[in-house]
């Protein structure tokens, strides 16, 4: 059974004990083999119908928003691609299409850095702005 866009992996499904980590799959999911955190392998029968916000999910180097994309790692791929939507203090990696997908498949949102002028000059396209504010 592959992932479909939708689709939510709770790690407290079967481990309750563990850092409670939730994934929403984005888009891809043909080639989904596994998820490792805690130790622990989390498959297609991890998913869950809907995202329970209980307690006891611990925060890691996964902030919550942050995007897991298979196609920062391999373009030959499915383009498998998770929003975290909490814990994830024990993650580890994801398997997909016969790749590792670490914290390097992780999009840089750049949470916490300050904006300076270098970094708005590259966020903002210079055209001329039109209208009254």
């Amino acid at each position: 059974m592959a992932l479909k866009k939708g689709d939510i992996i709770d790690e407290h499904k079967r481990f309750p004990d563990s850092c409670g980590l939730v994934l929403k799959v984005m888009h891809g999911g043909e080639g989904f083999e596994k998820i490792i955190c805690c130790g622990h392998e989390l498959t297609e029968e991890d998913v869950v119908p809907s995202l329970n916000q209980g307690r006891g999910r611990k925060k890691g180097a996964l902030v919550i928003g942050m995007t897991i994309d298979e196609k920062r790692v391999s373009t030959e791929s499915c383009g498998l691609r998770f929003m975290v939507m909490g814990g994830g203090e024990g993650f580890q990696k994801v398997m997909c299409c016969g790749h590792s997908i670490g914290t390097s498949g992780m999009q840089d949102l750049k949470f916490g850095q300050m904006r300076t002028e270098e970094n708005v000059k590259e966020a903002t396209p210079n055209t001329p702005h039109q209208g009254t504010a």
